[in-house]
């Protein structure tokens, strides 16, 4: 039996931004970096930004494995895994130079891996690109092209349903379930299995119930309804997700849901709720450009800059200060929290590098991190801290991002099941009628 071929994978420069480990990702497949992705790399070395520190970190990974094999028959990346090798630029075919006349590194890479494709008709050559554009100039001349699936979550529909709801239930088991708290697995029968800190409705003919599984003592609990500094729960989605906001034995939260259903909200609410459990309530968000341009274009200095990218997670905090009389001892309690600085409100990449022990520590648009970033912000973790990742998977604004390889799905993804996680999808929109409408219509 003849053996089977490996195939020929060429990285594009946004894979490597995106996991500055993927070579190591292909298998026993062989691993192409066209001379070009070197050159772009190089324009990224730079910077406090998570795309600079992707680049120093495969350049420093490059470094330690630079041999002369790397430009001739490649280098081999371990036991069980292809060739790594640097291939120089390569002319422009006639089909390249008629459909495209830019000589740009996107056309440089297709190029190479033109070249590659001609030359290895042994071979399968694969561009892999994050840019949707390009792999659909691949595409149409005939070059394979496909996304960086290592990490892509492979049932992104769990996060567009609501609860889980389990019809039929007995009334007396309800009863009992209000009278004792607590129902033992044996006692209730599931149309699916329960995972921890899975929640459910648990309905019977003239009686419902809101019911967590407690993954730790394997049981069922009964979930009250709770305040948290003013603010209602207004729908059993949000009374579920405040009761993971407020039990200090789950440390990761992850919440989803599109606008004005009250992610950020809840999670700052409830948060100052529990301000005596921690020592420090930080609010962060990625910084996404407004149309494509740096912050630089903003005036002012970096607090003025920042500030119009913060400002939705101060309108949060105003909400919850509107609560309270003027003169509260809560919001007197707020204002005292940010002059000491145990309330703080920052981008994340100025927060990126800080002490997270015993923080409360809430990251908004978390949809706009990659699986790395999430990672490198969760084992900051210290003893005590408590992290909250929220989002919109349908308002992603990285142009290589989607709504299966962004990094708060595939936290909600890899996590689930763990006793000290869960994750709390919000569907009902609570900002309004008019913003309900334009969310689902527009």
């Amino acid at each position: 039996m003849a053996k089977k071929r490996c195939k020929i994978f060429v990285v594009d420069t946004n894979v490597i931004l995106h996991d500055h480990q993927c070579i190591y990702k292909f298998q026993d497949n062989d691993v192409i970096l066209p001379i070009v992705v070197l050159e772009e790399l190089d324009k990224f070395k730079r910077g406090s930004d998570q795309l600079n520190f992707q680049a120093r970190e495969f350049v420093r990974l490059l470094d330690e494995l630079v041999k002369d094999d790397l430009f001739n028959g490649g280098l081999s990346l371990g036991p069980g895994r292809g060739k790594l090798r640097i291939e120089t630029g390569k002319p422009f075919s006639e089909k390249l130079k008629v459909s495209f006349r830019e000589d740009i590194p996107d056309h440089r890479i297709l190029s190479i891996t033109e070249y590659l494709k001609d030359h290895h008709t042994d071979q399968k050559v694969v561009l892999i690109t994050k840019d949707i554009n390009l792999r659909m100039k691949a595409k149409s001349i005939g070059i394979d092209s496909e996304d960086y699936k290592n990490d892509k979550v492979t049932n992104p529909e769990i996060f567009n349903k609501g609860v889980t709801i389990q019809n039929n239930c007995e009334d007396a088991l309800i009863a009992k379930l209000y009278e004792e708290r607590y129902l033992q697995p044996e006692e209730v029968r599931l149309d699916k299995e329960a995972g921890a800190n899975d929640y459910f409705i648990f309905k019977g003919n003239n009686t419902s119930a809101l019911v967590r599984f407690d993954g730790t003592a394997r049981r069922y609990e009964r979930v009250d309804k709770k305040t948290a500094y003013g603010i209602k729960p207004r729908n059993a989605e949000q009374t579920f997700l405040l009761n993971a906001l407020l039990n200090p034995d789950i440390k990761l939260v992850a919440v989803t849901g599109k606008a004005g259903t009250g992610k950020t909200l809840l999670a700052l609410a409830a948060a100052l709720a529990q301000n005596n459990l921690y020592e420090q309530i930080m609010l962060a968000r990625p910084i996404v450009a407004l149309s494509n341009r740096d912050i630089g274009f903003l005036p002012g200095d970096a607090d003025d800059k920042i500030r119009p990218y913060m400002q939705p997670l101060y309108d949060n905090l105003t909400v919850i200060k509107h609560c309270h009389n003027p003169r509260s001892v809560e919001n007197a309690r707020i204002d005292e929290m940010e002059k000491e600085e145990r309330l703080v409100i920052a981008a994340l990449a100025y927060i990126r590098g800080r002490s997270l022990s015993n923080s409360y520590f809430i990251i908004d648009e978390a949809q706009n991190l990659t699986p790395h970033e999430i990672k490198t912000i969760i084992t900051r973790a210290g003893e005590g801290t408590k992290m909250v990742f929220t989002g919109d998977l349908h308002q992603i604004d990285s142009p290589y991002l989607d709504q299966q390889s962004n990094g708060l799905a595939y936290l909600s993804d890899r996590m689930k099941g763990q006793e000290i996680f869960a994750h709390v999808n919000l569907v009902k929109g609570e900002r309004s009628y008019l913003a309900e409408l334009a969310s689902d219509l527009l």
